[in-house]
């Protein structure tokens, strides 16, 4: 089975375990897809099309980059959660850490502060990046 099938399956029965009406056959009609279509997708012997994987993502609450296996994070990440993401790792480049040396022994509002600012620079970094 390949890892599509295997998330999609596990995704399935994760929901299935706190409701029984989580079967394959209402997945599909969820979806907008025949049950036998479904049924090929949780056994790895056809692929669904990119618009059925992000609704499969949507109803499953997982990302799609999660069933497609190029994350090993099932959640969907928020934009808040992508800039902590993001600053926690400057906090912990090699490079950035000389300017940041003293952040850990900081006051809570200082560190507060250091982190607002980061987020604020990696988002200007990205629009810079857009134009």
């Amino acid at each position: 089975m390949n890892i599509f099938a295997s998330r999609l399956k596990k995704a399935r029965e994760e929901f299935k375990k706190n409701d029984s009406r989580w079967t394959q056959e209402f997945v599909s009609k969820k979806i907008g897809v025949a049950r036998s279509s479904y049924t090929s997708y949780e056994n790895g012997s056809k692929q669904p099309p990119l618009e059925t994987v992000n609704k499969l993502a949507d109803l499953l609450e997982v990302s799609a980059d999660y069933l497609l296996g190029r994350t090993d994070t099932e959640s969907i990440e928020t934009e808040e959660q992508r800039l902590e993401r993001k600053v926690d790792e400057a906090l912990m480049d090699p490079e950035t850490e000389v300017f940041l040396k003293d952040y850990l022994s900081a006051p809570e509002k200082k560190r507060e502060d250091v982190r607002n600012y980061l987020k604020f620079l990696i988002q200007q970094e990205e629009l810079d990046k857009n134009k």
